[in-house]
């Protein structure tokens, strides 16, 4: 089980959303880089990062900040926002982005994520975000009319790394993660399940080790974080006693 601290770009900074609201932001640092190196000295093992401005222009919006976070830290890094070709893809990962997240195209071209999971085994992740059990597109801005397993069975053999499952309406809120639903995708389908949005504190963490959760093979924190309801030290002691113990 893995813990993924986030960073959400925004104009070139750190921020957080409520809900996926671009009109809800709130920023927590002013130089990104500098946030990545806090978390690499906390202990955290993998970064999650999303270009914000990206998931609505359908394009990098945050190259800058993104490049100089590669740069501040030697951990693994997972990047969404604004990956929708091929071309795209290919630069990221030739920049040093350990896992690129597909999320719009993932649900418009499937056979984008296909084709990129074939070329660069384990190095291609899904984020389905969902909406009342509808996956959201654009940036959340819109909803589509298919659900979150019905798009994560379409690329079951396709060498997908991870579907990282967010629930909108408990994102930022930290009304803790909806583990219900998050487990009972990860129980039909074969590919390793990320939980995200609302997680609040270290009882995520508890619940997160509990063995129902065992098919989970993280979960995103970000406000939670960033506010200081979650202690980092006390977070990953509990993982790594756990992981010693199995």
């Amino acid at each position: 089980m893995i813990l993924f601290p986030a960073v959400d770009l925004k104009n070139g900074q750190c921020v957080r959303l409520e809900q996926g609201d671009m009109a809800r932001a709130t920023v927590f640092n002013l130089d990104p880089a500098a946030q990545a190196r806090a978390f690499a000295a906390q202990g955290f093992e993998y970064l999650h990062v999303v270009d914000l401005d990206g998931a609505f222009a359908g394009k990098p919006m945050n190259a800058h900040a993104v490049e100089a976070m590669l740069k501040a830290v030697t951990m693994p890094v997972q990047l969404g926002g604004g990956i929708r070709d091929f071309k795209t893809i290919e630069a990221w990962l030739d920049k040093g982005i350990t896992r690129v997240i597909i999320g719009t195209a993932a649900v418009r071209d499937p056979d984008l994520v296909k084709n990129a999971a074939k070329k660069f085994p384990g190095r291609v992740a899904v984020g389905l975000d969902a909406r009342d059990g509808k996956v959201a597109v654009e940036g959340w801005a819109e909803t589509s009319h298919v659900t979150a397993l019905e798009i994560a069975q379409r690329f079951e053999d396709a060498g997908v790394a991870a579907i990282i499952f967010t629930d909108i309406s408990r994102d930022g809120l930290l009304k803790g993660l909806n583990l219900d639903a998050t487990i009972a995708l990860a129980d039909r389908i074969s590919i390793p399940v990320i939980a995200s949005g609302g997680f609040a504190s270290i009882d995520d963490v508890k619940a997160l080790l509990e063995p129902r959760a065992g098919k989970l093979a993280g979960a995103i924190v970000g406000r939670a974080l960033y506010d200081g309801r979650l202690d980092p030290a006390a977070a990953l002691t509990l993982i790594k006693n756990a992981r010693t113990a199995a």
